[in-house]
C-alpha cells in the first residue's frame, strides 16, 4: 500500500521536528506528521493518534524496543519500526418488560466486572487487555423487568482487526438491541470517548457508563458527569462496578433510552457505510476526515469535563514500571515471582495432599466393609471401588492442593496488572522469533488451561502470528500437567534422598522455563518454514496497577478455576477408571489386554527412557492429562486396581517397585511437558483454525519434541553409565 502523509491546518510552534521514536523518557511531543500504510494508520487513529495529538515517552523495554507512550491518557506500547514515519514537535516539560442490552467499551475498562455484578455470573476478569475474547450472556431481573445482557469483547474502534473485535463489531452493527451501555474508564476518558462517538453514529440508544470512579478519585481525576451528558447528548451515569455503586441508575437509564429513542440506526448505518471503509475511490479521504472529527470531538469533550487535581498521581506507577521493565530488574523480578509461586505451591501442597490421600484411604476401607455387609457382588465392588472411587480420590488428593494454592497466587498477579508487563518484556524475544509479544499473554492463559489459551489467541491481529501462538500454546504446562510435575519432582527428590522444597521449586521453575524456551524455539522454526513472515505491528495497552481484592480473588479462583478444573478431571477420571478396570479383567492367553498393549509399547518406551506402561497411560489419558498418573498406577497393578498411598513416600515405593530410576523420573517430566494436547484442546484448535491440517500439526509438533528429547536424555544416561 502507498504511504500517505495526512496534514491538518494546526498551527504548531516553530520548533525542530523529530521522530516520535527519538523522544527520551519523560519528553512530550505533538504529532505533526503521520506517515504509515493504511492498515497502521487506521490502528493509530483508533488509539487516538492524529496530527495534533500530544504524546509522552514513558519508558522502554530493556532492549530499547518497544517503547511505552502516554497517548490520550493511556499507556500504549509501540515498536520503533512501526512509528518510524511519525514526526513530532518536542514540547517543553510542564509542571415484565424485557430489555436486550449490550456492554461495549475499550479493553480493560471493567466491562466484565460490571457484567458479573449485573447478572450475578462469574465471568473471569483480569487486569489486562484482551482478557475477554468471547461474548458472554446473562439474565438479570430488576423488579418486574428482565434484562438480557451481552458482554462484548473489548475493542478500540469499529474498524475490527482481531477476531474478538470482529465479534463486538458484528453485534453492534447487525444485532437488534434496546440499548448499548458504553463503559468508559474515568481515568482514560479521552480515548474511551472515541469508541462511544463511533457507536453513537450507528445508534442513538446509548448510555454512557463512567466506570472506575473510585480509582479516578485516588488519582485526583474528577469527571463532571452532568456536563458530559450535555456535551454528548446521551444519558451519562457514574459507576463503580466492583461495589455495584451506580448499577441501578444504569438500568433506569437504559429503560429511559428505549422510550425516548424511536430510531436505532442512523441513515448512514442503514446504507451500510462503515467508519473504517476505504474501498471506494475517494471514500478513504472522506472517512479519514470523519475519524479526525471524532477524535477532535472526543478530545474537546474530555478536556471540557475532566479535571486533574493531582498532576503527579502517576509517579508510583512509573516507579513500578521502571522496576518491572528495566534490563537489570525486569527479568530477575519475573523469575523471582515465578519461583515464589512455585515454592509456595510445593511447600503448601505436600501436607494437604497426604492428609486427603489418607482420608480417602480410610473412607475406602469403610466403603469396602459396607459393601461386604450388604453382600454386594464382587464384580460390582471392584467396579465401584477400584474402577471409580480409587481413581477419582487419587485425582482429588493429588490435584486439589496445588491448584488451590497456584491459581489464587497467579490470579493476584493477573489482577494487579503484571501480565501485560511480562508481554512487554518478552516482545523483543517474540519479535526475534517473528512472532507477537501478545503471545506471552496467551502463553500465561495456557498455564490455566491450554484450550483457554488457544481461544485467547484471538487477541493477536495477524492470522500468521495467531496460528503460531495456537500451535505452540501447549508447550507450557496446563493445570492437568502441573500437579503431576509437582508430584514427580517431589518423588525425584526422595530418590536422591533430598526433602528440600526450595530445590523442588527451582526444578519446577526450570521445567516451566524449558517450556517457555521451546515456545520461542518452535515459534521461530514455524516462522521460517511453513509460516514464513515478518512480525506484525505491536500495540499493547499497559493497564494501571490495581490492588486485587484478595478475599474475592481467593474465593473466585477456588470456585471458578480450581473446582471447575477438578470437576472436569473427575468427570473424565470416573469413566476412564471403569473402562480400564473392565479392560484389566479381560484376558488374552491369561494376560490382561491392557498389559498386552503395554508390552507392545515396551520397546518404544525403553528407547525413550520410559516403559510400555507409561506410554499406555499417556495414550489412555488422551481425554485429560489429569488421569495419566492414576491410569499408570492401575496398569502397574496386575489386578487393575489403583494401590493407595498416604503420602509422596508411598508413591516413591510404588514406583521403585515398578523399576523406576532417576532417568525415568526425568524422562517422565519431559514427556509430561511435551506430548500431544488433550482432546479438549485439540477440539478447540480445530474450531479456531477450522483446519484438520493445522490440528494434526498441533498434535504432532509437541509429540515429536517430547520423543526426541526423551530419546536424547536416554542416550545421555546410557552413555554416562
Amino acid at each position: 500500500m502507498k504511504k500517505r502523509s495526512l496534514k491538518i491546518n494546526n498551527k504548531f510552534p516553530k520548533k525542530e521536528k523529530m521522530r516520535m521514536s527519538e523522544l527520551k523518557e519523560g519528553q512530550k511531543g505533538t504529532i505533526v506528521e503521520l506517515n504509515a500504510d493504511e492498515g497502521m494508520k487506521e490502528r493509530f487513529l483508533s488509539l487516538g493518534m492524529r496530527e495534533g495529538t500530544e504524546v509522552k515517552c514513558l519508558f522502554s523495554a530493556f532492549h530499547g524496543d518497544p517503547i511505552a507512550f502516554e497517548i490520550c491518557g493511556c499507556t500504549i506500547a509501540l515498536r520503533k519500526k512501526d512509528i518510524k514515519g511519525i514526526s513530532v514537535f518536542l514540547l517543553e516539560e510542564e509542571k415484565k418488560e424485557q430489555y436486550r442490552i449490550l456492554l461495549a467499551g475499550n479493553p480493560n475498562v471493567g466491562k466484565s466486572t460490571l457484567f458479573n455484578y449485573m447478572t450475578g455470573l462469574h465471568q473471569h476478569t483480569g487486569n489486562w487487555t484482551g482478557k475477554t475474547v468471547e461474548m458472554a450472556r446473562g439474565i438479570c431481573k430488576q423488579g418486574e423487568v428482565f434484562y438480557e445482557i451481552y458482554d462484548l469483547p473489548g475493542t478500540y474502534s469499529l474498524c475490527s482487526r482481531s477476531e474478538e473485535e470482529k465479534v463486538a463489531e458484528q453485534y453492534l452493527r447487525e444485532e437488534t438491541y434496546d440499548a448499548v451501555i458504553v463503559v468508559c474508564d474515568a481515568g482514560s476518558l479521552k480515548r474511551n470517548l472515541i469508541l462511544a462517538l463511533e457507536i453513537m453514529e450507528i445508534t442513538k440508544n446509548v448510555v454512557l457508563c463512567i466506570n472506575l470512579l473510585d480509582e479516578a478519585k485516588k488519582k485526583g481525576i474528577v469527571v463532571d458527569l452532568k456536563k458530559l451528558e450535555q456535551e454528548m447528548g446521551v444519558p451519562v451515569r457514574g459507576c463503580t462496578a466492583r461495589t455495584g455503586e451506580g448499577v441501578k441508575e444504569l438500568f433506569m437509564a437504559c429503560k429511559q433510552a428505549k422510550k425516548e429513542k424511536q430510531e436505532e440506526l442512523l441513515q448512514q448505518g442503514e446504507q451500510e457505510i462503515a467508519i473504517c471503509t476505504i474501498d471506494k475511490k475517494g471514500e478513504g479521504e472522506k472517512k479519514e476526515e470523519e475519524n479526525f472529527d471524532i477524535i477532535r470531538r472526543a478530545e474537546e469533550v474530555a478536556n471540557c469535563v475532566v479535571t486533574n487535581t493531582k498532576a503527579e498521581y502517576q509517579k508510583k506507577e512509573r516507579f513500578l514500571d521502571s522496576l518491572l521493565t528495566k534490563k537489570s530488574t525486569g527479568i530477575p523480578i519475573m523469575l523471582f515471582l515465578l519461583f515464589g509461586v512455585f515454592w509456595l505451591t510445593i511447600k503448601g501442597a505436600n501436607g494437604p495432599s497426604a492428609m486427603l490421600a489418607l482420608g480417602f484411604e480410610k473412607l475406602g476401607m469403610e466403603l469396602e466393609r459396607i459393601f461386604l455387609e450388604i453382600h454386594m457382588p464382587v464384580w460390582v465392588q471392584g467396579l465401584l471401588l477400584n474402577g471409580v472411587y480409587k481413581v477419582t480420590s487419587f485425582v482429588i488428593s493429588v490435584m486439589l492442593p496445588p491448584m488451590a494454592i497456584f491459581f489464587p497466587l497467579f490470579t493476584i498477579l493477573e489482577d494487579y496488572g503484571y501480565l501485560p508487563r511480562i508481554a512487554f518484556n518478552l516482545d523483543h524475544l517474540f519479535s526475534k522469533c517473528h512472532a507477537c509479544g501478545k503471545q506471552a499473554l496467551t502463553m500465561c492463559m495456557g498455564f490455566g488451561c491450554s484450550a483457554v489459551g488457544v481461544t485467547g489467541c484471538r487477541i493477536i491481529d495477524s492470522p500468521r502470528e495467531r496460528l503460531i501462538a495456537v500451535l505452540t500454546n501447549c508447550f507450557v504446562p496446563c493445570n492437568g500437567k502441573f500437579p503431576t510435575l509437582v508430584a514427580m519432582i517431589s518423588v525425584g527428590m526422595l530418590f536422591l534422598g533430598v526433602k528440600e522444597s526450595f530445590l523442588s521449586a527451582l526444578l519446577l521453575m526450570g521445567a516451566i522455563l524449558l517450556g517457555v524456551f521451546m515456545t520461542f524455539l518452535m515459534s521461530f522454526l514455524l516462522s521460517v518454514t511453513i509460516l514464513k513472515g515478518e512480525p506484525s505491528a505491536f500495540t499493547l495497552e499497559l493497564p494501571p496497577y490495581r490492588r486485587p481484592q484478595f478475599l474475592k480473588v481467593i474465593v473466585r479462583s477456588f470456585l471458578d478455576r480450581t473446582l471447575f478444573v477438578l470437576g472436569r478431571a473427575m468427570m473424565t477420571a470416573m469413566p476412564a477408571g471403569v473402562i480400564l478396570w473392565v479392560a484389566s479383567q479381560i484376558k488374552w492367553d491369561g494376560v490382561a489386554i491392557t498389559i498386552r498393549f503395554a508390552q507392545f509399547l515396551e520397546p518404544m518406551g525403553n528407547a525413550m527412557g520410559l516403559d510400555g506402561v507409561i506410554l499406555s497411560a499417556f495414550l489412555f489419558g488422551f481425554p485429560a492429562n489429569e488421569i495419566i498418573v492414576p491410569i499408570m498406577l492401575m496398569l502397574y497393578s496386575t489386578s487393575g486396581t489403583l494401590v493407595e498411598f498416604g503420602q509422596i513416600s508411598g508413591l516413591q515405593q510404588m514406583l521403585l517397585g515398578a523399576g523406576w530410576t532417576i532417568e525415568t523420573i526425568v524422562c517422565m517430566c519431559v514427556f509430561m511437558l511435551f506430548h500431544w494436547p488433550c482432546s479438549t484442546t485439540l477440539l478447540t484448535i480445530k474450531k479456531e483454525t477450522n483446519s484438520v491440517k493445522w490440528t494434526l500439526i498441533a498434535f504432532l509438533l509437541p509429540t515429536a519434541v517430547g520423543i526426541i528429547m526423551c530419546c536424547f536424555l536416554h542416550f545421555l544416561f546410557a552413555w554416562k553409565a
